[in-house]
């Protein structure tokens, strides 16, 4: 049954000694920065107990046998010795995982209230039961454990700590429970899309991959943009044309939504969606939403839903409400998810969201150089403040990169934590993060990924420490210092200058000049020398440099003359092409794609270089 018992624990011992190098200085770094930011709990002593330390599991349960085998895994790693698995307690210390090994100890155990992935870590006499709510729960409160208390991180899918630690000591009295207050958690990022193992390791329940019943399942928001896949027109437009959009008196599919007060269209969407459901039952949550782009319908009937229901948001309410109706009777757990995005995303008035509809509210226009709850992003505040009051599960998608400029400097990390609390305080249910998701390398997504499932899992965590501890785990106690402070200057340039920061910023944006920028090279140079002869660290710190020379390389010209213009020395080769080379060599080890979300290739850049080369 279990893949761990049958490990040698000389596999443990060559895993021991190539964690203990690298992570025994973050392990120190970690006990500071952590000791007050753990989940609400009581904190009990810690005893050594090492010796006949097992695994209960007591279940066949795919995502509980995994979580079984995983702390096995892990803690044979930090101990040095096999950790074995079975079905019966036994003298010693008993790790009870999931809810049936719990009632070995405690009968009384009940896992309701817990949902699908709320988490109990409690000590049971010696022993201590790991357990959740089904289907993730279990899996949580094992990754849960061997975080806070082993010392264990998952960086990447490549990239992790599992210190050394023979003496590992259990805790005593021990008792948490927690809930996350967000259903649904997503930091959409090429490196975690890719990754199931990474992502369940960190609770983040949305990516494809985790479909497999060993990883407990996933959340879904359903999808968007669907309108047109629901009613194609290539299909419809040439009987139906009234099912489309009529814009300045004529009736058009192209650029153009769907004509929501035609009932016949809605009865054949209808009939449409539920035959796809009962093609795919799974996820549970289905996209009836707008195309990505404006174009709604503008004939008198639409006209007259959205004049009675408070705008556009008000008819698409209208009309997601009906088709929902007509789904829950076939699909009574099925929902519906919308969007709350660029003409609909005010809120209505006159009509409450159902309670099996899901309202996706998009934060596209917003300044990420300031929180949500800063005076520059009031619009949005009074949006999400009106949805929450009309809706009882509300998702947002935010964006967290440059979708025009992927590798380009974005100082948003300082705002990461506080836009996370503010919308888990206004009766947000799930959250989107959209980062850089057809290509690896964009800039800091290693570190964004990371951040974001933490406080995605508990909102309360300290978004700066979470940083900092990343930043030294990841780039290593010589160079992170460094790095977090290259990190500090480019966030205190963008907030001195005011810069607007949206999620399409040009490279030309203030905070980019020659001044930051060579200052940021700077540093970044000094981080490169601290890991120097580290093959661990030093490729991480060439690409962290990516940004930089981007900037400088897509201005190179400019970039010459400002520093010619104050008298200061060039901080890069001189030679355009050998930073260009240079740039690419990273990039390619990087596996970095695109520049931008919607063009392939490097092209931009080539095209820059090309342009510099000719105008020097």
């Amino acid at each position: 049954m279990n893949t761990v018992s049958s490990l040698l624990d000389i596999g443990y011992s060559l895993s021991r000694l190539k964690n203990g190098v690298h992570c025994i200085l973050w392990v120190l770094f970690c006990l500071a920065s952590w000791a007050d930011t753990n989940l609400a709990g009581i904190r009990g002593e810690r005893e050594v107990m090492n010796e006949n330390m097992r695994v209960v599991v007591a279940e066949e349960t795919p995502s509980v046998m995994r979580a079984a085998d995983e702390l096995a895994s892990f803690l044979g790693t930090v101990t040095g010795r096999r950790i074995p698995v079975g079905r019966e307690r036994a003298k010693g210390v008993n790790l009870l995982v999931g809810p049936a090994a719990a009632r070995l100890a405690d009968p009384a155990f009940d896992a309701g209230g817990l949902g699908a992935e709320g988490i109990v870590l409690r000590s049971a006499g010696n022993d201590l039961i790991l357990a959740g709510g089904h289907p993730r729960g279990t899996l949580y409160a094992v990754y849960t454990f061997l975080e806070d208390y082993a010392g264990c991180r998952w960086w990447t899918e490549k990239a992790s700590c599992v210190p050394a630690n023979p003496g590992f000591a259990v805790p005593k009295e021990l008792n948490i429970r927690h809930v996350p207050a967000l259903e649904y958690r997503w930091p959409f990022w090429t490196h975690i899309n890719a990754s199931a193992d990474l992502a369940v390791r960190n609770k983040v329940n949305g990516p494809d991959r985790l479909r497999d019943p060993k990883y407990g399942g996933r959340m879904s928001h359903g999808g968007v943009h669907t309108f047109y896949r629901l009613i194609p027109p290539a299909k419809y437009f040439g009987e139906h044309s009234e099912w489309f959009s009529e814009l300045q008196g004529r009736r058009t599919h192209e650029r153009a939504q769907l004509c929501l007060s035609n009932g016949d269209m809605r009865r054949e969407l209808t009939r449409e969606l539920k035959a796809f459901i009962r093609g795919n039952p799974e996820p549970a949550v289905y996209s009836v939403s707008q195309n990505d782009w404006e174009g709604y319908c503008e004939c008198a009937a639409c006209r007259a839903l959205a004049g009675k229901y408070g705008g556009q948001s008000g008819i698409m309410i209208w009309f997601v409400n009906h088709v929902a109706e007509e789904i829950e009777k076939e699909f009574p757990s099925a929902s519906l998810s919308t969007l709350a995005y660029m003409y609909t995303r005010s809120a209505p008035t006159g009509i409450r969201v159902r309670k099996n509809v899901i309202v996706q509210l998009c934060s596209i226009e917003c300044s990420f150089s300031a929180p949500l709850e800063h005076e520059r992003n009031l619009a949005f505040q009074k949006d999400i403040r009106a949805w929450s009051k009309v809706a009882d599960r509300l998702y947002v998608w935010d964006y967290v990169t440059n979708f025009r400029h992927h590798v380009l400097p974005h100082p948003n990390l300082r705002v990461l934590g506080p836009n996370v609390r503010f919308l888990a305080a206004h009766n947000v249910k799930g959250i989107f993060e959209q980062g850089a998701y057809t290509t690896r390398g964009a800039e800091f997504a290693e570190l964004r990924g990371w951040v974001l499932a933490k406080l995605l899992w508990d909102p309360s965590l300290d978004g700066g420490r979470l940083i900092r501890e990343f930043v030294e785990g990841y780039y290593g106690p010589a160079a992170g210092p460094h790095v977090l402070r290259y990190i500090d200057l480019m966030h205190d340039a963008v907030e001195a200058g005011n810069d607007h920061l949206g999620c399409f910023s040009e490279h030309t944006a203030a905070f980019l000049s020659f001044e930051n920028l060579a200052a940021g090279w700077k540093l970044l140079a000094a981080a490169e020398a601290a890991a120097e002869g580290s093959p661990e660290y030093r490729p991480r710190v060439q690409a962290a440099q990516l940004p930089v020379m981007y900037a400088f390389l897509m201005r190179w010209n400019e970039m010459r003359g400002r520093a010619k213009q104050i008298g200061a020395a060039w901080p890069l080769p001189e030679d355009i092409r050998a930073v260009h080379e240079a740039f690419l060599k990273i990039a390619r080890s990087e596996g970095m794609t695109r520049l931008t979300e919607w063009i392939e290739g490097l092209g931009a850049l080539d095209d820059a270089v090309k342009k510099a080369g000719a105008g020097s």
